[in-house]
């Protein structure tokens, strides 16, 4: 993989990663189009990067909030805080659970399968769409609320399909206030990515060559910086309900990849 592909799949992580658009399908739909050569071992090695970059710039933006939950935890009093943090335990569950039973059905589906992530967008589409027409509440993510939307999660783990946008649409749609839905999901996938940069890590199944330094570095650094920006801007669009143009733009790439792949 060149320098300017790498530079440009870290723009589209950074980005997709925190607006629901799905940064898998993306992915996949922005190798397919660069024409991605990298054999399986070094496209495991960049995705795990991207992916690293993303969750550190979440960390930066919502470093408060998480050295909030940190302190609640030490504490061991029964505050907000440390519900909070059993809340983002709760939603992490129903990921695990598929990630582990299912990981090479799931891997099998990250090959380029233009179809399905063609049909999952519009999935994506018609979430936000409906989360966009919400009414606006105060209402905070409750227990049982966490545990849906980590089954949202875990469906998004389908190319195609936004995870911030299907975990933000799921909780607006149980009543959560907007601002609280966009803060919950993107803390709440953070000990995710790291578990499974933990787990790719310990696998050994990562490759490195110093031929790599460069566009790895460069891939890295676009996704964090375009990450930075994507998670701030995503948080007032939740709030000032502008989804429905992403919904649309989901709907015109999903019609475009369906057509693309049944042509070719």
């Amino acid at each position: 993989m060149d320098v300017i592909d790498s530079i440009i799949l870290g723009i589209i992580q950074g980005l997709t990663e925190f607006l629901p658009v799905s940064s898998s399908g993306h992915l996949e739909l922005g190798k397919a189009i660069l024409g991605d050569h990298s054999v399986p071992k070094e496209s495991l090695l960049f995705t795990v990067v991207l992916h690293f970059a993303t969750a550190l710039s979440t960390i930066v933006i919502f470093r408060k909030d998480i050295a909030l939950i940190l302190r609640g935890l030490l504490q061991f009093k029964w505050n907000d805080d440390l519900q909070f943090s059993l809340k983002i335990i709760l939603s992490m569950i129903p990921a695990v659970v598929i990630g582990v039973l299912f990981e090479d059905q799931l891997e099998s589906l990250f090959g380029g399968n233009i179809l399905l992530v063609g049909f999952m967008l519009l999935v994506t589409a018609i979430l936000l769409f409906l989360a966009d027409k919400a009414k606006d509440t105060n209402k905070k993510v409750s227990f049982s609320n966490a545990f849906i939307i980590g089954i949202a999660q875990a469906i998004a783990m389908l190319p195609g399909i936004s995870r911030s946008g299907a975990t933000i649409s799921t909780s607006v749609l149980l009543g959560n206030d907007k601002t609280k839905a966009a803060r919950f999901s993107f803390l709440m996938v953070v000990p995710l990515i790291f578990g499974k940069i933990a787990k790719d890590v310990l696998s050994g199944e990562l490759t490195y060559e110093s031929t790599n330094i460069l566009p790895l570095s460069l891939g890295f650094l676009a996704a964090f910086i375009s990450g930075l920006f994507a998670c701030t801007w995503m948080i007032a669009l939740v709030r000032k309900s502008k989804l429905t143009y992403f919904a649309l733009y989901c709907a015109i790439v999903g019609l475009i990849a369906i057509t693309f792949s049944l042509l070719n």
